[in-house]
């Protein structure tokens, strides 16, 4: 079995009750401590094998992880890190999944590999949205309720509203327009993408 680690919790000594987002399920397993046992963090995708146990959840063993070409990039990783860490309040409430977000965070791997991390993460998450069903495209102002016309703000899970009624950042509406229906950044400054990312990092 594969999954991507999203959460991580020290229980007594050294063990760890380790969260995994595989394709149909979220996990919840016991990894006992021991020097033979590989390096596991979050972000990392490994394949696994689990066995029962008396206790409530499983144990997590022959852990093996699949690395990315980027791993060793800590820019990289760290962002990616970030990231997964946020599927787990976002998910951690179900048991069964659709297989869309296992599937959109192996894309994200491959994505990465070449382009800038914070670029590839907004696109990939615009495409979350979409999914969900919680991509706004009818720019209509989350506070006032009416349409926006020229520059335009996001809040957090990307709702677009007026700046002048959120009294944050505004964007040119062609640039907000091209990322929701084009699902690209090419226009966005770097400045500007970091400024969308910490939107991102509020939650999903």
């Amino acid at each position: 079995m594969q999954g991507y680690i999203i959460d991580i919790k020290p229980v007594k000594d050294e063990d760890l009750i380790v969260c995994l987002l595989t394709e149909n399920e979220i996990i919840n397993s016991y990894r006992f401590y021991g020097a033979r046992h590989s390096n596991i963090n979050i972000g990392y995708k490994i394949d696994f094998e689990l066995e029962d146990t008396r206790s409530s959840i499983p144990r997590l063993k022959d852990v093996i992880q699949l690395g990315f070409e980027w791993v060793l990039d800590y820019e990289k990783m760290y962002c990616w890190q970030r990231f997964v860490k946020l599927f787990y309040s976002h998910l951690k409430d179900l048991e069964q999944v659709d297989p869309y977000y296992f599937y959109s965070l192996d894309h994200l791997t491959h994505v990465m590999i070449k382009q800038n991390a914070l670029r590839a993460i907004c696109e990939s998450y615009i495409h979350l949205l979409e999914h969900e069903g919680r991509l706004h495209t009818d720019y209509h102002c989350l506070l006032c309720e009416h349409e926006i016309k020229e520059d335009i703000s996001l809040v957090r899970s990307f709702l677009p509203a007026h700046a002048k009624c959120t009294y944050s950042r505004k964007f040119e509406l062609y640039k907000i327009k091209e990322l929701f229906e084009e699902k690209n950044l090419i226009n966005f400054t770097q400045e500007e993408v970091e400024y969308l990312w910490n939107i991102i990092l509020q939650g999903l």
